[in-house]
C-alpha cells in the first residue's frame, strides 16, 4: 500500500496569506524584541489601530508589558476553534492585543495546517485594523519564519552582542533562502551609543551583503536606557527616555509604509 504518511509529507504547504503588518522578530532571545513591538504599537495608536499580536505562541508575555489581563487566547482559537476576534483585548491606549499562552507545549509545536489558519484569521482581522504587530518567539522555527513571509515588513531586533549578530544572520539567511528579497529592516537595541549601533549594522550589513548578496536597511537604533528595566517591571510602557525617544522615531518610519500595497 502506498505511504499515505509520505504522500501528505509531500503535499506543498497552501501559500501564506500577505498580512497588512510587520513582524518583530530576532534570532536570540533577550534582546528586548516584546518590549520593542508593544511600545511601537504604543506610538502608532496615536494615528492607526494596531493590532498587536503574541506569536511567542508557547511562552506568551505581550499582555504582561501592555499590562492587560486577557480571558482568553490563542490556545481556545487554535484547539477549541473559538472565533479570533473573540480574543482580542484593547487596552486604554488604544492597541488593541491578541494573546498567546503561557506554557502550552503544543502551541509552540504547530504544523503548517494550523499555521495557515490562524493566519488566515489574521488576514481577516487585517482587514478592520492596521497594522498587524507580529511578535514572534526567538529563533528560526517554523512560525517564527512563516510570520516574517506573512508581514509587509520584517524588523529583526539585535543587541551589539556577537551572539546576537550571528544570530541574526542566521534568521535573514534563512528567510532569504526561504523568499528571496523579503523587506527586512534592522533595529539596533540596547546599544552603548549611536555609533556602537552604527558599527554593529554596519557588520551585518557587510556579511548579508558578502553572503548572500542582498542589503538590509536600518530602521534605528535604540540606546540602553535603565528606564526600560523599570517599566517592564512595572508591566508598563515605557514612559520617557532616551529609549522611548529612540522607539518613536523608529513607528515615525513605520507609519509611513502603505501596509495594503503588497
Amino acid at each position: 500500500m502506498p505511504d499515505q504518511a509520505a504522500s501528505l509529507r509531500a503535499t506543498p504547504a497552501p501559500p501564506l496569506p500577505r498580512l497588512p503588518g510587520f513582524c518583530v522578530t530576532g534570532g536570540k532571545g533577550g534582546v528586548g524584541k516584546t518590549c520593542v513591538a508593544v511600545n511601537l504599537a504604543i506610538h502608532l495608536a496615536v494615528s492607526a489601530k494596531p493590532l498587536l499580536v503574541d506569536l511567542d505562541l508557547g511562552l506568551a508575555n505581550a499582555d504582561l508589558i501592555l499590562g492587560v489581563d486577557p480571558v482568553a487566547n490563542l490556545a481556545e482559537v487554535i484547539f477549541a476553534g473559538r472565533d479570533i476576534a473573540s480574543v482580542v483585548c484593547e487596552s486604554p491606549l488604544g492597541v488593541g492585543l491578541i494573546p498567546a499562552a503561557s506554557g502550552v507545549d503544543a502551541l509552540a509545536n504547530l504544523g503548517q495546517q494550523e499555521l495557515h489558519r490562524l493566519f488566515l484569521g489574521l488576514e481577516r482581522l487585517g482587514r478592520k485594523r492596521t497594522p498587524l504587530i507580529l511578535d514572534t518567539p526567538a529563533g528560526i522555527g517554523r512560525e517564527v519564519i512563516a510570520a516574517c513571509r506573512a508581514a509587509r515588513v520584517t524588523c529583526v531586533v539585535l543587541t551589539p552582542e556577537p551572539t546576537s549578530l550571528a544570530d541574526a544572520y542566521a534568521l535573514i539567511k534563512v528567510l532569504e533562502q526561504a523568499e528571496p528579497g523579503r523587506d527586512v529592516r534592522i533595529i539596533i537595541n540596547m546599544a552603548r551609543d549611536q555609533q556602537d549601533g552604527l558599527t554593529t549594522f554596519a557588520r551585518l550589513k557587510a556579511v548579508c551583503t558578502k553572503h548572500l548578496g542582498r542589503d538590509i536597511e536600518l530602521l534605528g537604533i535604540i540606546p540602553r536606557d535603565e528606564l526600560v528595566l523599570t517599566a517592564v517591571r512595572r508591566r508598563q510602557p515605557i514612559a520617557s527616555g532616551p529609549a522611548q525617544n529612540a522607539i518613536k522615531g523608529i513607528a515615525a518610519k513605520l507609519r509611513g509604509i502603505d501596509w495594503l500595497s503588497f
